[in-house]
């Protein structure tokens, strides 16, 4: 990650950083990707999440976006565009149709259901599970640090990479990973008590 860092923290530098990396990706390096992965997953992730909204389909969506972008980077053509563009391009279409997916699969089980004669699925059931997920996973946030909530309510739900993290921050970058890993360790065990 170190040749990246210095130029993630502007939207222009991590541009730049991200299509050099494409380049490498694209002649199938994977360190490459690796440093790639880890500069855009944030934002990747962040898009994603305000349009599929449920976490569990967001993170689906994410890792089917970055396993795109590993098998299509050679199609990146930096005359359209910034690298990050592109991805985040990529990675709003295949939101958006996992949205169009979801939503037809829930009509088809509609008309189905009416069909038969019975409800496709319980309406109040499922927003009322819906709302004691969100509550749990509220309760779980409550139990970090202010600095751990910050990290990764920033770089999860605000779809910031660590080094913007750290400069909205204003601490090293080694602190906000640091803490972002303690947080989400913890987040993970309560979360895990939930199942």
């Amino acid at each position: 990650m170190r040749g990246v860092t210095g130029t993630a923290g502007c939207g222009h530098g991590r541009g730049e950083g991200a299509e050099v990396l494409l380049v490498r990706v694209a002649g199938g390096d994977h360190q490459a990707f690796e440093e790639l992965y880890g500069l855009v997953s944030g934002p990747v992730f962040g898009l994603v999440r305000r349009v599929v909204r449920d976490p569990a389909q967001s993170e689906e969506v994410v890792q089917e976006v970055l396993l795109e972008l590993w098998r299509s980077a050679a199609r990146f053509d930096p005359a359209r565009g910034s690298a990050l563009s592109w991805i985040l391009t990529l990675a709003h279409r295949r939101a958006v149709d996992r949205v169009r997916s979801a939503r037809a699969a829930g009509e088809r089980e509609q008309r189905e259901a009416l069909r038969a004669g019975e409800p496709a699925f319980d309406h109040v059931t499922e927003e009322v599970e819906a709302g004691l997920e969100r509550e749990w996973v509220r309760r779980c946030l409550r139990r970090l640090t202010d600095l751990q909530r910050q990290s990764v309510t920033l770089a999860y739900y605000d779809g910031y990479t660590y080094r913007e993290v750290a400069e909205r921050l204003s601490l090293p970058l080694g602190t906000v990973k640091t803490r972002m890993r303690d947080g989400l360790n913890r987040l993970r065990g309560c979360l895990g008590g939930a199942a």
